[in-house]
């Protein structure tokens, strides 16, 4: 069970080459048109000379039914605990086996320093804070690439290694918006990016180029890779979420360092109560506070403006919040009034809204393909207002024409107090960081 991520990653690592066991399909969800599609024979290995089926996820019963499954495995991101179960009591009721994976086959390790980022939620500033030890790294002299969680969401056998280091390079690759609001803003700060299916063999390429490997996590997904500092990004904007989420609360167990974020815009009681469960979950893990401050350019668009808010994508949808960096934007600068843009939103946009009901009057960045970027376009288009205030890390402009002006709100790491980011990383890998670490 999965979304074209971990559960690629499980396969790979733990049943491509088993011989005790017979995969027979793979089920989608969370991201649109991921199924009816096949897991190419050219990554299925020796055993699947057909490749493999995806199936909706909602075909679950039937599959175990028809094939006789014994064995269900669970692999995405960013579910709570109580659906997780139901999940698990679903495939029990259907007479398989519920299972998790996090052994340590699944789990790679490189000849480089790893320091990976991941999170308590998607949302929660994973992308700022990859940034933020990026820009640490290089001023060391150091050679950085940024390793990104799966997102391959269109031919997986022409992803199955990808390396992004120019626009153009995600213009080859037929990227998406979600990706793309992943890889731009460090390919804006010099940063490489590798990416794709397969990723030992993406490791072994990035080790070619990298005094240090950053794992850059998608929602609140565990690293693909053994990590000598662990960071883990929590939300005080939704407090009790450490607690309530896989694999959130996996991480949190896990890690050397947990970043409480976005704390200029929490509540202070909310902050608090992250702490306490995170010191409860993990009492050796180090606690860091942090802001990402919001930034514009060009206010004047906003001030006393009708603006139509677009944000990050998975972050409102299976992410669950009801606001982002562009809401707090158009309040910051004197918005008139948030338009509301349920009236004008089309086809696979308007059923965004319909199965994500606590969206109200912002817009999804939704991309996952060439005709619902069309559908975004046309929303966007469609909604009577003066201005677009972008929240999303990536530039709307590149990839639609909007008949309006559109501001970009930009926000980077900010680490309050000592030890910060840059002490930590020191304290933590040291004499690993001078020089090629290959040769050491």
């Amino acid at each position: 069970m999965g979304a074209a991520g971990r559960d690629f990653h499980n396969f790979n690592t733990f049943f491509r080459d088993n011989d005790r066991y017979e995969v027979v399909a793979f089920t989608a969800t969370q991201i649109p048109n991921l199924e009816d599609r096949r897991y190419p024979a050219d990554l299925a290995g020796l055993h699947y000379p057909n490749g493999i089926p995806i199936h909706p996820e909602e075909e679950l019963v039937d599959l175990i039914r028809e094939h006789g499954v014994e064995q269900v495995i669970f692999a995405y991101s960013d579910i709570s605990h109580i659906d997780l179960m139901h999940k698990a009591s679903l495939v029990l009721a259907s007479g398989a086996d519920f299972r998790l994976m996090g052994n340590s086959r699944i789990v790679l390790r490189s000849i480089v320093p790893v320091i990976s980022v991941c999170a308590v939620r998607t949302g929660s500033g994973k992308s700022q804070t990859t940034r933020r030890i990026c820009r640490i790294l290089r001023a060391k002299g150091l050679r950085v690439v940024a390793v990104r969680h799966p997102m391959p969401y269109g031919d997986l056998a022409k992803q199955a290694i990808q390396r992004f280091a120019t626009y153009e390079d995600m213009d080859n690759y037929d990227c998406t918006i979600e990706e793309r609001e992943e890889y731009e803003p460090l390919i804006d700060n010099g940063i490489v990016v590798y990416a794709g299916v397969d990723y030992e063999h993406i490791l072994r390429e990035a080790e070619k180029e990298a005094d240090v490997i950053i794992w850059d996590g998608g929602n609140n997904d565990m690293s693909f890779y053994a990590s000598d500092l662990y960071i883990v990004v929590a939300d005080p904007h939704r407090p009790g979420h450490e607690l309530l989420y896989h694999p959130g609360e996996a991480n949190v167990r896990r890690a050397d360092l947990v970043i409480i974020n976005k704390v200029q815009t929490a509540d202070r009681q909310d902050i608090l109560r992250v702490k306490e469960n995170v010191a409860k979950l993990n009492p050796k893990a180090r606690i860091m506070e942090a802001a990402s401050p919001i930034s514009v350019d060009d206010p004047s668009l906003i001030k006393g403006k009708r603006v139509l808010v677009v944000e990050d994508g998975p972050t409102l949808t299976h992410g669950e919040m009801t606001y982002g960096a562009g809401t707090i934007a158009a309040e910051d600068y004197g918005a008139a009034e948030l338009v509301d843009p349920r009236p004008y939103a089309v086809g696979s946009i308007a059923e965004t809204f319909a199965k994500y009901r606590h969206v109200k009057n912002l817009l999804p960045a939704m991309g996952y393909g060439q005709e619902q970027v069309a559908e975004l376009e046309e929303t966007i288009n469609r909604a009577d207002c003066d201005t677009v205030v972008s929240g999303t890390p990536v530039d709307l402009r590149r990839v639609i024409s909007v008949n309006k002006p559109i501001v970009r709100v930009r926000y980077e790491l900010a680490e309050i107090g000592h030890p910060d980011l840059a002490e930590v990383i020191e304290q933590r890998l040291g004499g690993r960081l001078k020089g090629d670490s290959r040769q050491k």
